[in-house]
């Protein structure tokens, strides 16, 4: 398969069967574990968890034929590995754990990845004669090389063609560092593609991208799952992608946070904006900064720049929706849908208590707690009636020296008295 970038275990699949090896006693020992739930005439393929990429391929080359074989590589530091000693014939006839090598068996270029193919049966039969004769004690499966050579059935040596494939990690560094070789390759096939990028270092891929002609990324951008980008798409800095199909010419800008988004058409994300699971939008849908949208449908040209909500919500085209307005979607209990249409005009501020139905053409004032449908065209009011009181002074703080009358401080004009 090819190369990918480390992205952690994946859940397992169905139809898979999981050993424990209560005992650690070495990479023979967990064979022995494994093998009496193998069918007889099986070819089995012996991979490690500790080497993450994989090249097809090569796995291909091991699985296919009969008889013992190995994937083997020349890695420039040959540190940590079992070295390969090979026949006159170019076939192995023996491995060696670093540990028990000796200086000239050290100096061998040619090291064991940990990956083999075997028949069943004969793996049957070496993996009762595997010893603990070794420095650490365990039973090593490269203890089998040396059996099938006895046998005159030395193992075949196969080689990857990728340099990373193959490569074992023992610690954080190493992974650390295999996972940035993983990211150069990808990023110079983006590159390779016509991909833009202000600085290829600084573009994360965890998953798989697709992208179209003259696609700009801009640094520390990070794609996840399955996102596909079209022609003359503009993401801007410190962005997550993950899940989403953008349209041509939409741009995301700076701190964007995208799940499972998709764009029909151009439309301009952020700075700051969080799109959640559910979002669909429009061509020439706006919205700005620190505006979150879930599971929602905005229509053509439909705006939200400013400090708003909206979840579980349809929103007509063209509607304008002001700043810092929310659909009120969860009652506690379960989700309801708001209906915004067409050419409908939010004011800022306002909190839109779901159900609710907007009519095409509707206003609703700004503050408004609007909980009963508003017919199209009609203007919507609801916030309490502003009074202002004149003279009227705040209690001071306790122990301050209060300014005119006692009585003008402690009582509102008109003779009412000020509720505590």
């Amino acid at each position: 398969m090819p190369a990918r970038p480390c992205a952690g275990p994946s859940p397992p699949r169905p139809g898979l069967g999981w050993i424990e090896q209560r005992e650690r006693l070495g990479t023979g020992h967990a064979l022995m574990v494994a093998l009496p739930a193998l069918p007889a005439g099986a070819r089995v393929l012996v991979a490690l968890g500790d080497v993450p990429v994989l090249d097809e391929e090569a796995l291909r080359g091991l699985a296919e034929g009969s008889g013992l074989a190995a994937l083997v590589a020349r890695p420039a530091d040959p540190s940590g590995y079992g070295r390969v000693r090979l026949d006159g014939a170019g076939r192995i006839e023996a491995v060696v754990e670093e540990r028990d090598a000796s200086a000239e068996e050290r100096a061998l270029p040619l090291v064991f990845t940990g990956l083999l193919a075997a028949e069943a049966e004969d793996l049957r039969r070496w993996l009762p004669a595997l010893d603990r004769a070794n420095a650490q004690g365990e039973y090593y499966l490269t203890q089998v090389f040396r059996l099938a050579a006895a046998e005159g059935r030395p193992a075949r040596a196969v080689a990857s063609a990728d340099p990373l494939a193959g490569l074992g990690v023992n610690d954080a560094a190493q992974l650390a560092a295999l996972e940035r070789a993983l990211q150069r390759r990808a990023a110079e096939r983006l590159l390779a593609a016509g991909v833009r990028m202000a600085d290829p270092t600084r573009v994360e891929l965890r998953g798989e991208l697709r992208a179209g002609r003259d696609v700009e990324l801009d640094i520390d951008v990070i794609f996840e799952g399955r996102v596909e980008l079209g022609d003359e798409v503009r993401i801007g800095p410190f962005c997550r992608l993950r899940d989403c199909r953008l349209a041509a010419g939409t741009e995301v800008l700076g701190h964007c946070e995208l799940e499972g988004v998709e764009t029909l058409g151009p439309c301009r994300i952020g700075p700051f904006a969080r799109l959640r699971p559910g979002t669909r939008l429009a061509a020439g849908v706006q919205l700005g900064n620190f505006v979150e949208v879930k599971n929602s449908l905005l229509g053509e040209g439909a705006k939200a720049n400013h400090l708003s909500y909206l979840g579980d919500a349809e929103v007509g085209a063209g509607s304008n929706i002001g700043a810092g307005t929310i659909t009120c979607n969860y009652d506690g209990l379960a989700k309801h849908r708001t209906r915004i249409g067409a050419g409908a005009f939010v004011g800022s501020n306002c909190a839109l208590v779901a159900p609710l139905v907007v009519g095409e053409g509707a206003t609703i004032g700004a503050g408004s707690a609007i909980t009963r449908d508003v017919p199209a065209g009609a203007l919507a009011v609801a916030r309490a009636r502003e009074r202002v009181i004149p003279g009227w002074r705040r209690r001071p703080r306790r122990g301050a020296a209060l300014e005119g009358t006692g009585a003008g401080a402690e009582n509102l004009p008109g003779g009412e008295e000020r509720s505590r």
